[in-house]
């Protein structure tokens, strides 16, 4: 599957790109999973990760990001997918998603998660599927 990304707009997984104040503010402020998250926390968090911004090609502006957590060899974790809301619903999202699903194919990875309480259908067009057999994985942390 191909999502194009309006031509306004641009996918990059340069780090250097990403703007943490922003990602910071979008996700402590307005995402149901990371709210209150502190800055430092955050700021480790892209540090680590394999980041994805989305961007204005005029201004250059971020407008979305996405992060990966991966070994590069066998797994990772896709989280922190975040659009603003003045962009949304021009398939940014689904575009940016499906970018990094095709950036992580190479890599012949074994399992790629996510979790979502509310945007099932979104992945699921993308390829993502509920765990065939949740019962054999747990968790150490909070839901």
């Amino acid at each position: 599957m191909t999502t194009l990304l309006p031509d306004e707009y641009e996918i990059s997984a340069d780090s250097a790109r990403i703007d943490n104040a922003l990602v910071h503010q979008w996700l402590s402020q307005d995402a149901y999973w990371a709210r209150d998250r502190s800055r430092e926390k955050q700021d480790r968090a892209i540090a680590g990760s394999l980041n994805f911004g989305v961007y204005e090609r005029a201004s250059g502006a971020q407008v979305g990001y996405a992060r990966v957590v991966t070994d590069h060899a066998d797994f990772a974790w896709l989280c922190d997918v975040y659009i603003s809301p003045q962009v949304r619903g021009k398939g940014i999202g689904t575009a940016l998603v499906t970018a990094v699903r095709d950036h992580l194919a190479p890599y012949n990875l074994r399992r790629v998660l996510l979790a979502t309480a509310d945007a099932h259908a979104i992945y699921a067009k993308i390829g993502f599927a509920p765990l065939e057999a949740p019962e054999r994985w747990m968790t150490l942390g909070s839901q």
